[in-house]
């Protein structure tokens, strides 16, 4: 299971006549397309609110996210997961709804929450449940992407990222690539992700074709080289097309679980027609023949196939490495190069020096 992060609305007083002014206020910004405000008095009178909630009962916490929510929210990551984290007796807990692809027209939702993890505490112990009408909760589909969830007498819809008609540009294409659909990210960063039969690598193109959700900065490494101010990721200007290819992400955020830890986890189940993932992840991973489903899923569903083919940085020199796959002498090197974390290309082909790049195989994550 995969923990993440995404803002909830939040009770920013316990005053109604308070909280009224406050969403007005925020509604007003919005109407006028100003930024939203966020104070050190909200952070300081949630981290400080004597809180009744049983936070170890699944059944209170979502009641209470149910009820802190408006009537229809949307779910922006495209593996379907609404995620929210809120403040209990000073302890930051974070979480998650998803809405997963394959078992939502079934009646279930699954949730999850935990403890927020930090740099010097990592607590792993988590409450996970799988919701459906046995227990209470009724999740019935309105229309497509769209899904009512009901709990003791409130009901929220969920409308989920509508993304069917996004596609690259022609030029961003590259030849053989196969484009397996879009990715948004909980960053709010949106990617194409394309699948190279001939290199046998993944590969997350940043989409351009819309307004970034970040400052887009040239590095100190190399002018090739360009790193998101707000997200930390990583890009190399592509060699041989007008594009840029995701290369690493910060470190300390995939350590963390943030939403900054990369696009590995909002892959399109949505928008994946037939078996071309499953048909993808097995001409790099043939072995796994026979225990995945479409989407790379177990068959116990507990783990899935890991999509990640960038580094993780503390440095940005550390992204330096990948300047000497400029120097590969065709396509194929040149993308299995960059692909360090998922390299199998064809032998024979000129990767950097052994001592230079680490070439691990492909593995899956939980």
């Amino acid at each position: 299971m995969s923990y993440r992060y995404k803002k909830l609305l939040r009770l920013l007083a316990t005053s109604s006549l308070l909280v009224c002014s406050n969403l007005n206020n925020a509604a007003v910004a919005e109407t006028a397309g100003l930024p939203r405000l966020y104070t050190n008095q909200q952070y300081v009178e949630d981290v400080t609110r004597k809180s009744s909630l049983e936070v170890t009962e699944p059944e209170a916490v979502l009641e209470y996210v149910l009820n802190s929510l408006p009537d229809r929210v949307k779910v922006y990551p495209t593996e379907n997961y609404f995620y929210f984290y809120f403040y209990q007796n000073g302890i930051k807990w974070a979480g998650n709804l998803r809405f997963d692809v394959e078992t939502r027209d079934e009646g279930k939702v699954h949730m999850s929450y935990f403890r927020d993890f930090t740099q010097w505490h990592i607590d792993e112990t988590d409450f996970t449940v799988v919701w459906d009408i046995a227990s209470g909760v009724d999740l019935k589909k309105l229309a497509d992407l769209e899904y009512k969830l009901s709990f003791k007498g409130r009901s929220v819809v969920f409308e989920m990222n509508s993304m069917a008609g996004i596609k690259p540009p022609e030029t961003l294409i590259g030849e053989n690539e196969q484009y397996l659909g879009p990715v948004f990210d909980e960053s709010g960063i949106r990617f194409f992700l394309f699948f190279d039969p001939d290199a046998l690598v993944f590969k997350y193109i940043l989409d351009e074709t819309d307004r970034v959700a970040d400052e887009i900065l040239e590095s100190e490494v190399s002018p090739e080289i360009s790193i998101g101010r707000r997200t930390g990721f990583a890009f190399v200007e592509d060699k041989y097309l007008p594009r840029k290819q995701l290369i690493g992400v910060y470190g300390g955020n995939i350590a963390l679980n943030t939403y900054l830890d990369g696009p590995f986890d909002q892959l399109g189940d949505n928008f994946f027609k037939g078996d071309e993932l499953r048909e993808a992840i097995l001409a790099v991973s043939p072995e796994l023949d026979g225990t995945i489903d479409r989407f790379g899923n177990s068959e116990d569903g507990s783990v899935r196939y890991l999509i990640a083919p960038y580094i993780s940085y503390e440095y940005v020199h550390d992204l330096g490495v990948l300047l000497d796959c400029k120097n590969a002498v065709t396509p194929t090197a040149y993308y299995s190069c960059l692909n360090i974390n998922m390299a199998s290309g064809p032998a024979g082909e000129e990767y950097p020096p052994e001592d230079d790049v680490e070439k691990p195989s492909p593995n899956k994550n939980n």
